[in-house]
């Protein structure tokens, strides 16, 4: 197996993370997105951007606000790997990311990055200016578009 890393529109990447995404949505801007293709066959996408945090967005950082593969072997890790090397060739200092605590960040880890922070996040985002709805797409009807559930910060030092 081959796995090549090539450029991929916002709108394109968008399309695959909608059909195949476990529980998010598209994203709305980017700085950059990747795509990972095995052959012919697209089996993964990663959209990068500004930090979601305030806090976070300093200049120097981004942020891979989402990664989604059809679970081929390595796409994960060379998307992950990849996208570091991107924002270096940038000029950023720091890429960071967010996974659920659920989520082992063994791909993370294979691409040289580490976890920053413990319990990061969660909670419900949906507020009465601003309501979350839910997605449907589960058996059981409905899957959360902003998962509640707390997340695990993970970096990579450029």
């Amino acid at each position: 197996m081959s796995l090549i890393v090539k450029p991929i529109s916002l709108a394109q990447a968008n399309a695959f993370i909608i059909n195949n995404h476990r529980h998010h949505d598209k994203v709305s801007g980017h700085k950059f997105s990747l795509s990972c293709y095995d052959g012919e066959r697209l089996v993964g996408v990663a959209c990068v951007g500004r930090p979601v945090s305030r806090h976070m967005d300093n200049g120097e950082t981004l942020e891979v606000t989402r990664l989604c593969t059809d679970g081929t072997y390595n796409a994960c890790s060379i998307l992950y790997a990849r996208c570091a090397k991107v924002a270096k060739d940038m000029g950023y200092k720091k890429i960071i990311t967010y996974i659920l605590e659920s989520e082992d960040g063994t791909s993370l880890k294979a691409s040289g990055w580490h976890c920053e922070a413990e319990n990061c996040g969660g909670g419900s985002w949906s507020v009465p200016s601003r309501p979350r709805e839910l997605v449907e797409i589960n058996l059981f009807g409905e899957k959360q578009k902003y998962p509640i559930t707390k997340k695990r910060r993970w970096c990579k030092e450029l």
